[in-house]
C-alpha cells in the first residue's frame, strides 16, 4: 500500500442506511498521489427504484437522470477496480464505508485498503471551527470553491483539498516531513484534549 497514494470518495444515496434498504445513486472519487489529483471517477447509478423529492432536491439528482444511468452493480464493479490497492478517505467515513461495503457485498466484491475519516481528523485539528461540515471547513480554511456541494465528485474534490491542508498542518505542528496513514488513523482516535500532546510527541 503506497503511503503517498490514496482514494478520496463520496457517495450520494437514497437515504441514510443500507441496512434499511437504501442504495447508492452516485459515486465520485479522486486519486491523490504525492499531493496531486491524478485520476477521477464519477458515475450516477440506477438503484432500481425512484428517489424521494427530498433526495432529488438535496442532491440535484433527479429520477430522470437516474433512469438513464447504469445499474448499481455495473458501476460498483468498475469502482471496485478503481480503488484496489489504495487506502480510502471520506468525510464522515462511517457513512460512506457502510454504503461501499453494502454495494460491494451485493456483487461479491471487496477492497484491500483501510479507511480514514477527514471529518474526525478535522474535529481534532480545528477545534475552533463553527462545525465540521465539509462546506463550513472549506470556508474556515479559505479553500476556493465554485461548485455545488452534495454532488459526489465535487464533494470528493473539496475533501481532497481539505485533506492536503490538514496534512500540511500536521506536518507543521508535529515537525515531520511525511504523515503516515497509520498516524492519521491514531490521531482520529485521540481525545481532543490530547491532540497537542500527540503531535508534539510524535516522532
Amino acid at each position: 500500500m503506497n503511503a503517498n497514494s490514496l482514494i478520496i470518495l463520496d457517495f450520494e444515496t437514497t437515504g441514510l442506511s443500507p441496512d434499511n434498504g437504501d442504495r447508492a445513486i452516485e459515486i465520485g472519487a479522486v486519486k491523490l498521489e504525492n499531493g496531486v489529483v491524478t485520476d477521477r471517477f464519477q458515475e450516477l447509478m440506477y438503484p432500481g427504484r425512484a428517489v424521494s423529492h427530498f433526495i432529488a432536491d438535496y442532491t440535484g439528482i433527479t429520477n430522470e437522470m437516474l433512469s438513464k444511468a447504469a445499474p448499481c452493480h455495473d458501476v460498483m464493479d468498475r469502482f471496485a477496480e478503481f480503488i484496489q490497492g489504495q487506502n480510502l478517505v471520506a468525510h464522515n467515513a462511517s457513512f460512506d464505508k457502510r454504503f461501499l461495503d453494502s454495494e460491494l457485498k451485493r456483487i461479491s466484491s471487496n477492497y484491500d485498503g483501510q479507511f480514514a475519516c477527514s471529518l474526525l481528523l478535522s474535529r481534532r485539528l480545528y477545534q475552533g471551527a463553527p462545525n465540521h461540515k465539509l462546506g463550513t471547513l472549506v470556508n474556515y480554511k479559505g479553500i476556493a470553491s465554485n461548485g455545488s456541494f452534495h454532488r459526489a465528485l465535487y464533494d470528493s474534490e473539496m475533501t481532497a483539498k481539505l485533506w492536503l491542508i490538514m496534512l500540511d498542518d500536521i506536518q507543521q505542528r508535529a515537525g515531520i516531513e511525511q504523515v503516515p496513514f497509520a498516524m492519521i488513523q491514531k490521531l482520529t482516535k485521540t481525545t481532543k484534549a490530547n491532540v497537542g500532546k500527540f503531535l508534539a510527541n510524535y516522532r
